[in-house]
């Protein structure tokens, strides 16, 4: 917004125009999106909405803006269904049916491996959607039953003792986990606890510095699929970052 407004406004058709940010929380929650994006577009009068972020939230908000034909586009929302049929709503981020492949032939390639395990939230779209594409992108590699553990959860579990314990007696070689970054402090940290000692892999959801932050020496030395990583960046992007951490630290 800040360099909107140096430029004198964001330039549309050969005109410039102010803009104002209208900003709500959706509290993580998909019922909260749906009402936040009806406010957005039925009170506020906005042209144009950036979020929900994550898919649980991004999918059912993403109909609302789609119904009343104003363009959203999502940040990193990558399960399929967001912009499905919906010519108004955008992503600015890949595709799990792409991401799901792109584990599954990393592991192959950098640990050989031929065994692999799932362990994802069965009640949240983003989870439930990449275990899915990835369960089938290692079996077209390794074969059929070569995801030897495929176990679920629910939100808000915090024990997951029982599906790791399966998943250590699977005889696994590699543990795929696609959970948002407060869960896999969580899941990594108890399957250590549990004598796992084989590496564990995510997807861009962990792509949070409250990742480390929450999992400490646990997460080191772990590997995760992502969008973007500070240290490549490049151009305006580069600039960017160094604009942005002379400000904020």
């Amino acid at each position: 917004l800040e360099d909107i407004n140096k430029a004198g406004g964001l330039a549309v058709g050969g005109q410039k125009y102010p803009v104002e940010l209208v900003i709500e929380d959706n509290e993580s929650k998909a019922e909260s999106a749906v009402k936040a994006n009806t406010k957005m577009i039925t009170e506020d009068e906005v042209l144009v909405i950036v979020g929900p972020q994550s898919s649980k939230q991004a999918i059912p908000a993403g109909e609302v803006a789609n119904n009343y034909e104003t363009p959203m586009i999502s940040p990193w929302s990558t399960n399929p269904d967001t912009t499905k049929d919906r010519p108004f709503v955008f992503r600015g981020c890949f595709l799990d049916p792409f991401q799901g492949p792109v584990v599954a032939k990393f592991v192959k390639e950098e640990f050989g491996f031929t065994k692999a395990a799932v362990l994802y939230d069965v009640a949240s779209d983003y989870p439930k959607g990449l275990a899915e594409f990835f369960k089938t992108a290692w079996e077209d590699l390794n074969g059929a039953g070569s995801v030897v553990a495929f176990e679920s959860f629910t939100t808000k579990d915090a024990d997951f003792s029982s599906q790791l314990t399966k998943i250590i007696n699977s005889e696994a070689e590699v543990l795929f986990t696609p959970q948002y970054y407060n869960e896999v402090a969580l899941i990594v940290q108890q399957a250590h606890q549990l004598g796992w000692d084989k590496p564990i892999v995510g997807s861009d959801s962990w792509g949070s510095a409250e990742t480390v932050k929450l999992c400490g020496k646990d997460c080191y030395g772990l590997f995760f699929s992502t969008h973007y990583a500070a240290a490549g960046a490049k151009g305006a992007t580069k600039a960017f970052i160094y604009r942005y951490q002379k400000k904020y630290g």
